[in-house]
């Protein structure tokens, strides 16, 4: 009961977190582009930290056998890659008038799936330890913010209304929610564990192959500096969460 109580409270507060894409309400335009790619940096510090500190150590200890981990790692890296492929299929390739609302659809299904898979992984690291459900929870909420908030601005520029937005914003998140009580249904009828490297392999996936090169196509010499000093706070704030949380 004390893992289905950290994964509902869990869930809550990731879907508290499309909340944040509000916050561009309020803000200029060149603010919202000054603090949205170091948000974007911390975040991938912090995915990568999470995979790399906790979920994989965890998931490693005590195994006898280490090449199934290494195994549900990439599948869960490949799941991600896949999932992403399959939603740039179906983008509209101009960004016309008449595309923008299937755009917007598309962005809060994948938002969505998103959402889902991350709630099953993280749900499964709360059944395994809550202590590393926790780091592996601050480490995906890093990168929720970012995302909602490029998310929000999305969907009011595709001509929603900034309430609309919101609520259906918070609608996806609570997919989180769904997935981690379907890990936890799931754990009375098999061993869940293996969504511990599946997690991990989510996490490096979006550090690696989103985050990542998001931040690196923008040169501009001492924002570089910026955001590498970002993205170390975020492998840092993982490294110290293991040190408290052993």
């Amino acid at each position: 009961m004390i893992s289905l109580t950290w994964i509902v409270i869990g869930g809550l507060l990731m879907s508290a977190i499309a909340l944040a894409g509000s916050a561009t309400l309020l803000m200029k335009e060149k603010t919202l582009e000054r603090i949205i790619l170091p948000l974007v940096a911390f975040a991938a510090g912090s995915l990568l930290g999470g995979a790399l500190f906790h979920m994989l150590p965890a998931a490693l200890d005590g195994s006898s056998d280490p090449l199934p981990i290494y195994g549900w790692t990439a599948v869960g890296f490949v799941s991600f890659f896949a999932l992403e492929q399959l939603l740039h299929w179906h983008h509209c390739q101009r960004a016309s008038s008449s595309c923008r609302q299937p755009l917007t659809y598309l962005i809060l299904i994948g938002d969505a799936l998103h959402n889902f898979l991350g709630g099953l992984g993280v749900g499964g690291v709360f059944l395994i330890d809550p202590r590393l459900g926790i780091a592996a929870w601050l480490a995906a909420a890093a990168h929720e913010v970012p995302q909602e908030l490029g998310d929000f601005g999305v969907l009011v520029h595709g001509g929603w209304a900034p309430r609309k937005a919101l609520l259906m914003n918070l609608l996806s998140g609570l997919t989180f929610l769904l997935g981690g009580l379907l890990a936890w249904s799931l754990s009375s009828a098999i061993d869940v564990s293996f969504l511990v490297p599946l997690a991990a392999g989510n996490f490096i996936y979006i550090a690696a192959s989103d985050l990542v090169p998001e931040v690196t196509k923008h040169q501009g010499g001492r924002a570089n500096l910026v955001y590498f000093v970002c993205f170390v706070a975020g492998l840092g704030l993982m490294w110290g969460t293991r040190i408290a949380l052993p």
